[in-house]
């Protein structure tokens, strides 16, 4: 996988104990890299770092805020990292709107902070700056947004996130033109086993599936690029791959989303959940005025002709292989680590079939 070039490597992942960092943070160990995470305590109970003793299986864990620079820095130095994975952030759209101040720190100064950091470390070669799909300046257009298309967000969370966008040319521009190598990743609406953060609608699904309550939506017709977890992973691996194989060549922005068939409502979405999960009814409530766009796509053309990568699983897979995942977490007789773990070979088992029947 990746050119077997995460062998030994020395990665440095910020974010390692959340719901994608957790994931990204098994597949590098797997991989043989020697992973160095840096992060606040998991903020959900229980957590998927927790459950599967995440700690344990990388080279080290490490509790610590992006927003302490010398901290950070310390930390990197000492570690010599060749290559940086940058996930810590406020994930949350909704908590933005209550924490505004904390997403502005956490997502734009806490960025600066890695990328200052990594650029007093002569050991960094690559950066992948992980980002999202809603730092587009979203118009509802019946089209997936192109990475040259302008910056913005409606609240906070989307906002701050542009913000990093900008901020992240700049610095490229600005102090990376003989330093390491720095690419943003596009992503959103990550589906997967593990993940317990609040106003989320698979996550929100299950509780209320197993607390024997109904499961209650806000937007039903609201449209998202749905994606299991470990697509957009495969593209912050392979990006990272290119980084440190080619470098400044693939310094830009990517999106990764799925194919516009895996595009689906809410309620699509959260009766697929019911279907597979065999139990649980749905129903229509509005919590709150709060904004939520109603249509968000993204085009991948770039990544597809450029990375040469490509979506693995349909919607219904990725719904489908989450299920199972928390169904056999509840059941409470699977071993959840090599579960998680077999989930994982199962994908690569898919990307590489793909790859032979795509050059026949």
């Amino acid at each position: 996988m990746f050119n077997n070039i995460y062998k030994e490597k020395r990665v440095f992942l910020t974010g390692h104990t959340g719901f994608k960092g957790s994931w990204l943070a098994l597949w590098l160990a797997k991989l043989g890299a020697k992973v160095y995470g840096y992060s606040l305590c998991p903020n959900t109970e229980p957590s998927m770092f927790n459950e599967l003793n995440i700690a344990d299986k990388i080279y080290k864990s490490a509790i610590g805020d992006i927003l302490d620079d010398t901290a950070l820095e310390k930390a990197m130095q000492d570690f010599q990292p060749e290559i940086i994975f940058h996930l810590a952030a406020q994930p949350l759209v909704r908590l933005s709107y209550t924490e505004p101040v904390l997403t502005y720190k956490t997502n734009v100064i806490g960025t600066l902070n890695v990328l200052m950091a990594a650029r007093k470390c002569p050991s960094v070669k690559a950066f992948v700056n992980i980002t999202t799909d809603k730092c587009y300046e979203n118009k509802e257009i019946n089209r997936g947004y192109r990475e040259d298309e302008p910056m913005g967000g409606y609240d906070m969370y989307s906002s701050s996130k542009g913000c990093v966008e900008i901020m992240s040319s700049s610095f490229r521009r600005s102090f990376l033109q003989e330093g390491y190598s720095m690419a943003t990743a596009r992503a959103g609406n990550v589906i997967g086993g593990g993940d317990w953060a609040l106003d989320r609608l698979i996550p929100d699904c299950v509780r209320s599936i197993n607390a024997g309550q109904k499961i209650e939506i806000r937007n039903p017709a609201a449209v998202r690029p749905w994606q299991y977890v470990l697509e957009p992973l495969s593209g912050y691996l392979l990006l990272g791959q290119k980084l440190l194989e080619e470098g400044k060549k693939y310094s830009e922005s990517f999106n990764f989303g799925p194919n516009e068939n895996s595009v689906l409502r809410v309620a699509e979405v959260a009766k697929k959940v019911t279907e597979f999960y065999g139990r649980g009814e749905v129903v229509v409530h509005k919590y709150d005025n709060l904004h939520e766009a109603d249509l968000l796509m993204l085009n991948i053309e770039k990544a597809k002709k450029v990375l040469g990568w490509t979506p693995a699983y349909s919607a219904n897979q990725a719904i489908e292989k989450t299920v199972e995942w928390y169904k056999n977490f509840y059941a409470k007789n699977t071993d959840m680590y090599k579960f998680t773990v077999n989930q994982i070979e199962n994908y690569e088992e898919c990307i590489k079939w793909n790859k032979n029947y795509a050059t026949k």
